[in-house]
């Protein structure tokens, strides 16, 4: 690809030309330069040397590779609607939708990610065989087997990739199939950096995957678990190898304040601002006992004037009831430490719609504001919603979500309101949002399904079109609470910890006085 990359590791000569395959992204070249976790399983294959691996991305123009000379063609699926564009990027190499009608002249074609890891059902025709977990050795694995029986035919191919661990193969999947966990010795970071990458030029750095604290709704913690973070030395050397090609840092975590030389990091860097260094750092998103003074006046030194925090619900009792054990008083004082230490704003993260919200519980994310802005004037406070989308593998699993119609007035009074107080706020669509519940808790019916929606445009509308054409009941998979015995299209999935942890959370966060089963 002619866009000015930077390979930040040796690309070994290639001995042979036998195998190709691709890389795929579902989104375009800007958005797969900033993707970690796609350019990193990119460069675990680029640095074989019997196997020849082009990434390719929705706007690609020119390949190196012809669609017939790919031997295997592997999909990053992170997003619900990813499926959109794999299949238009399919449509686009005349390659078939269906694994089924794809003979031997075509390549094998595999999908990886957090959509398919928590439920590859609604998409299980489509794709050949799935990566299920942490991708880092699996890939390298099923690449190789791939490799090593090239010649012979699918389903014997398919046959040795059932036997690794962490593969779900559709066509002969019988037992379950366990989600892979990498133990983390070594520093994930940017192994390309680009200017036309969305963030440009920033090298991210992963120094901590997983989160403790187990959010009732939170797909990200359940699925990574357990929490692993980084060794300090191994951040420390990623970080002086970024610093000598660019002056953009990002750490990324679903929990970075959890990790134990969390501060020490920030030191580090913080020292060498101070030293003369030119760095620009970032954070994901904050929680609420990572609001430190020093941690604080670290991202201000580096350049930023503003970060989130997350507070997901404005009630301490609906906060207890997903776990995020935080009172208004901490959240007060981190708005406060955050001000007293030179940020100009922040963005608040909320979620509505959430299991055994009320009315009350609505009032409260006003009344925090109202308090907010009375303590700590001429500071810029947003706020970002999401609405409630249950996801598999976690204690709300079996909680179906509000209707839209609710989820809308509830948008819309909380909108209104803020913005008497001079807050902004965005909502994320419950339309869509709805449909996202749909593929979250879909089973294999729903292949039929989101072949139609792609085919009739792929538009929200093209949703409730194809559900009416099939006569699909979506409601059933987005609305409806379902019983602890009912079971799941996703239950062969085996993931750490399992059912009958989640259904004793679900009881302990929903029903506190009822006793564990």
């Amino acid at each position: 690809m002619n866009n000015k990359e930077l390979f930040l590791y040796k690309k070994p000569i290639k001995i042979n030309n036998d195998f190709k395959m691709w890389m795929a992204f579902p989104g375009p070249y800007s958005f797969s330069m900033s993707s970690l976790g796609y350019l990193w399983l990119f460069k675990t294959l680029d640095c074989l040397d019997d196997i020849n691996v082009e990434r390719i991305t929705s706007d690609t123009k020119k390949t190196l590779y012809g669609n017939n000379e790919i031997d295997l063609i592997a999909f990053s699926f992170t997003f619900d609607t990813d499926f959109l564009t794999i299949f238009s990027m399919l449509d686009k190499y005349k390659i078939p939708l269906r694994a089924s009608q794809r003979g031997e002249n075509y390549p094998l074609i595999a999908a990886g990610g957090p959509v398919v890891t928590a439920n590859p059902m609604p998409y299980n025709e489509f794709f050949d065989f799935f990566v299920i977990g942490d991708g880092e050795d699996t890939n390298v694995e099923a690449a190789n087997i791939c490799k090593q029986n090239k010649g012979r035919s699918k389903q014997e191919i398919l046959s040795e990739l059932s036997k690794l661990e962490g593969i779900y193969v559709p066509s002969i999947h019988g037992n379950k199939v366990k989600k892979v966990t990498k133990k983390l010795t070594e520093c994930i970071y940017t192994p390309i950096i680009c200017e036309k990458s969305f963030f440009k030029d920033t090298f991210i750095i992963e120094i901590a995957r997983g989160c403790m604290n187990r959010c009732g709704f939170c797909l990200a913690s359940y699925l990574n678990l357990p929490l692993r973070c980084i060794p300090y030395k191994e951040i420390i050397s990623a970080i002086d190898t970024g610093l000598t090609h660019t002056d953009k840092i990002a750490l990324l975590g679903a929990q970075i304040s959890a990790h134990p030389h969390f501060e020490d990091i920030c030191k580090y860097v913080s020292d060498k601002i101070t030293a003369g260094n030119k760095i620009e750092m970032s954070f994901s998103s904050l929680r609420v006992d990572a609001i430190k003074p020093n941690i604080v006046k670290t991202l201000v030194l580096a350049g930023q004037k503003h970060s989130t925090l997350a507070v997901e619900a404005g009630s301490e009792r609906l906060r207890k009831a997903i776990n995020k054990n935080i009172t208004e008083e901490q959240i007060i004082a981190a708005v406060k430490t955050a001000k007293d230490n030179g940020l100009k704003g922040l963005k608040l993260y909320g979620m509505i719609g959430i299991p055994t919200e009320t009315q009350d519980d609505i009032n409260e994310i006003i009344n925090l504001s109202k308090k907010i802005k009375h303590e700590l004037k001429n500071f810029n406070i947003s706020f970002g919603f999401s609405t409630f989308v249950p996801k598999p593998h976690t204690p709300f699993q079996w909680c179906g979500r509000d209707n839209t119609n609710s989820l809308e007035v509830k948008s819309n009074y909380l909108k209104k309101e803020l913005h008497k107080l001079g807050i902004s706020s965005q909502f994320s669509s419950p339309k869509w949002d709805y449909w996202q519940a749909v593929l979250s808790r879909g089973d294999e019916k729903l292949n039929d399904f989101v072949e139609e929606v792609y085919k009739s445009g792929g538009k929200l509308g093209s949703f409730k079109a194809a559900a009416r054409k099939l006569g699909i009941n979506t409601d059933f998979y987005a609305l409806e609470n379902y019983d602890f015995t009912q079971k799941l299209p996703w239950d062969f999935i085996e993931i750490n910890p399992g059912k009958e942890f989640l259904i004793k959370e679900n009881i302990r966060l929903l029903h506190p006085t009822k006793s564990e089963l």
